[in-house]
C-alpha cells in the first residue's frame, strides 16, 4: 500500500515527533512534582539521557511511546508502508532500550518504564489514569524494587463519558 501522502509531507510529519518534553512526559513530570519528588531532567551522564533521574531514591522514568519503542500493544503496529525498514528499525529502537535499562541496573540505577497506553486508550477517563499512573510511580520511587513497567489501561473507579454511543 502506498502512503496517502506525498514524500515532502511525510518528512514533515515525522519531523514534528518529539522525543523530548512530550505532552505524556510533561504531565507526568508535573504530578510526581506535585507529590513533592524533585529530578533531574534528560541526565548527560546517563545512557540515553531518562526522560527524568530522581537521584535521591537512586531511579529513573522512562516515558515511552508505544510505537517507538516497540510495546506490542495495539498502538505499536508496524506501518503498511516501507515494512521491512520500519521492523529493523524498531527492533534496534528495542535491542538498544534493554542494552540500556541492563546498564543501568548494573550501575545501580532502579528502572521505572511508564507506556503511553497506560494513559491514552478510548473508554478511560486520561486525568484518572495519570494520577493512577502516577501513584504507582511514587509507590515506586519509595520502594526498593529494581524495575517496574506500567502499561495497558489502568482500572478506573470514575464513570466515562462516552459520546455519540
Amino acid at each position: 500500500m502506498t502512503d496517502k501522502v506525498d514524500k515532502e509531507t511525510r518528512n514533515k510529519i515525522m519531523s514534528a515527533v518529539r522525543g523530548r518534553n512530550t505532552r505524556l512526559e510533561t504531565e507526568v513530570r508535573r504530578r510526581l512534582f506535585a507529590q513533592g519528588f524533585r529530578y533531574r531532567l534528560h541526565a548527560k551522564g546517563l545512557p540515553e539521557k531518562p526522560d527524568m533521574v530522581f537521584s535521591k531514591y537512586s531511579a529513573v522514568i522512562f516515558v515511552n511511546g508505544c510505537f517507538w519503542y516497540s510495546h506490542g500493544c495495539a498502538r505499536s503496529t508496524i506501518p503498511e508502508n516501507r515494512t521491512e525498514w520500519w521492523q529493523e528499525k524498531l527492533q534496534d529502537n528495542k535491542m538498544r532500550d534493554t542494552r540500556v535499562r541492563a546498564e543501568l541496573r548494573n550501575n545501580g540505577w532502579r528502572v521505572l518504564i511508564v507506556w503511553q497506553c497506560a494513559i491514552r486508550r478510548r473508554g478511560i477517563d486520561r486525568e484518572d489514569s495519570l494520577d493512577r499512573v502516577c501513584a504507582r510511580a511514587a509507590a515506586f520511587l519509595r520502594s526498593q524494587r529494581k524495575l517496574l513497567e506500567i502499561s495497558g489501561p489502568m482500572p478506573s473507579s470514575k464513570p466515562v463519558k462516552r459520546v455519540g454511543l
